[in-house]
This record gives structure tokens, C-alpha cells and sequence, in this order.
């Protein structure tokens, strides 16, 4: 009997291998977020390219959702304006399948009521086949995520859980032993979005996290500027940064000139996390 034929794996597929590149290097990860389909899917897919040219590590690519409660102002603008333009869930496998082809890891940041809908397997299928790395998932819990770990080890996909300042060290054990690619720590309490300082319980939570597992950890909602991404590179495997690269296409009405905003904060977030 012949052996099956195994799929060579897809350039940038997998989380993990972006985090461990970083660390050889002596450095943190730089993880971008920008939403699929906005202001529309091609001009959603050249944010992302830029942002692979200017030295972002991991693509979390948004799927819009018409009841975000907890995006901030800006990514709820960006994901209304992508909804009213046509967004449909197929566009963010054609996202993902862009970005994979640029080389680096595509995870689709989404709540979890549109993958239910869609279907959990058949969700994960399509992604895997669009050569996405996995999922990151912000309101769904371990508990709850049972059709999630299971098609996602079928179809060899990155899980991404959160963990926040308030969760006690039993949550930290139940959600890192889930998780792989990295784990999420939400470094301020509330809803995202950029600020001026970064939440001064991220520290202690990473390394609250390092003492329940090896998985990296990357601190995300607050990070705006080079500087607090050195800050947070300082003591975390990764530096995640939504709501002030959303901005930079949100308040540019010129394509063109939105993009040239996007690459020149890229590129001064990934200088800040490769400062040594």
C-alpha cells in the first residue's frame, strides 16, 4: 500500500517558529493586528504586506464582528466601516493566505459566535488550507473550547488564549496548558485600544504566566509607539500591537499615504522591540 502524501507545509505557518527565530536573535516578537477587509480586502491585504516589510513578526489578522464588546473605539470604527463595505468570513482566508505567502504567521483574531456559525471544523479546515497558523480567541475559555482543540490539533493550528491582571494562578494553569503559538496577556483590565503608558500589572503577570508554562508570552492591549515596545520587550517574548496600526489607515482617507504612516510605525515598533 502506498504511503499518503503529506503537503509541504506553508511558508510562515506556524506561531511558535516566528517566537523562537526572535529569541535566537535576542529579542521579543513583534505581533501586528490589523482587520481583514478594511476599508476593504485588497487594500486589507497591502496593510498586511507593509507591515511584513517593516519588520512585523506575526499577523493577527480581525474578523470584523457586529457586537465587539471588547475592541476599543478605533478597531470597532475599523471593523463597522469593513462590515458596511462587504466583509464576508471568506475574505479572511484570502487574507491569510496573502500573509502566509509573505512568509510570516497568520492568526485570525476573532470572537467566537462567527466560527460557531461558520462551523468549527470546517472553519479550521479552510484556514489551515489558506495556510493560517491558528487562532487567537478572546472570549472563549478552555472550558468551552473543546470542538476548538480538537480541530485545531486535527488540522495542526495554533490555539492563543488570554490571560488579564486578574486572573488567579488556577486560570493561568487551565488556560497556558491549552494554549499553543503563545499566550496572550492582556496588560491592562477593560476594553483595547492604544494608550499612553503601558498597564503597570503586565510585568508581574508574565511572570506569573512563565511560572505556569514554557509556552512564550506576549503582552498586548496598549502598545503605540517604539518606546513602550522596548518597554515591554524588556520582560516579554512578544509586543502585540492593535489599535495604533489600525489608526493609521482609519485617520488617512489617501490610501497611498495611509500606508506609508502604517509602514513608518511598523518599522519604528519593530526597531523599539529589536533595542538591545
Amino acid at each position: 500500500m502506498n504511503e499518503p502524501q503529506v503537503a509541504e507545509p506553508v511558508v510562515g505557518r506556524r506561531a511558535g517558529s516566528a517566537f523562537g527565530t526572535a529569541r535566537e536573535q535576542g529579542r521579543a516578537t513583534l505581533v501586528g493586528y490589523l482587520p481583514a477587509g478594511f476599508p476593504t480586502v485588497a487594500e486589507a491585504i497591502e496593510g498586511c504586506r507593509v507591515l511584513v516589510d517593516s519588520g512585523v513578526d506575526v499577523i493577527e489578522i480581525g474578523l470584523p464582528y457586529s457586537d465587539p464588546v471588547m475592541d476599543g473605539p478605533v478597531i470597532q470604527r475599523a471593523a463597522e466601516r469593513a462590515l458596511a463595505n462587504g466583509f464576508r468570513v471568506a475574505d479572511v482566508f484570502r487574507t491569510a493566505e496573502a500573509v502566509a505567502a509573505a512568509g510570516v504567521p497568520a492568526l485570525v483574531m476573532t470572537y467566537w459566535n462567527p466560527i460557531e456559525r461558520y462551523g468549527v471544523s470546517a472553519f479550521a479546515r479552510d484556514l489551515a488550507a489558506a495556510g493560517g497558523a491558528g487562532l487567537i480567541t478572546p472570549d472563549l475559555t478552555p472550558e468551552e473550547a473543546g470542538d476548538w482543540i480538537a480541530a485545531a490539533e486535527q488540522h495542526d493550528l495554533d490555539r492563543v488564549f488570554l490571560v488579564a491582571p486578574s486572573s488567579t494562578a488556577q486560570r493561568i494553569a487551565t488556560t497556558t496548558a491549552v494554549c499553543r503559538g503563545f499566550v496572550y496577556a492582556a496588560s491592562v483590565m477593560g476594553v483595547t485600544g492604544a494608550r499612553e503608558q503601558t498597564g503597570q500589572a503586565a510585568p508581574a503577570l508574565v511572570e506569573r504566566v512563565r511560572r505556569a508554562t514554557t509556552v512564550p508570552v506576549g503582552v498586548g492591549l496598549g502598545v503605540s509607539t517604539g518606546g513602550q515596545a522596548a518597554e515591554v520587550a524588556g520582560y516579554a517574548d512578544g509586543v502585540i500591537v492593535g489599535s495604533a496600526l489600525v489608526r493609521c489607515l482609519l485617520d488617512e482617507p489617501d490610501p497611498a499615504a495611509a500606508r506609508r504612516r502604517l509602514g513608518a510605525l511598523a518599522t519604528e515598533l519593530a526597531e523599539g522591540v529589536r533595542k538591545r
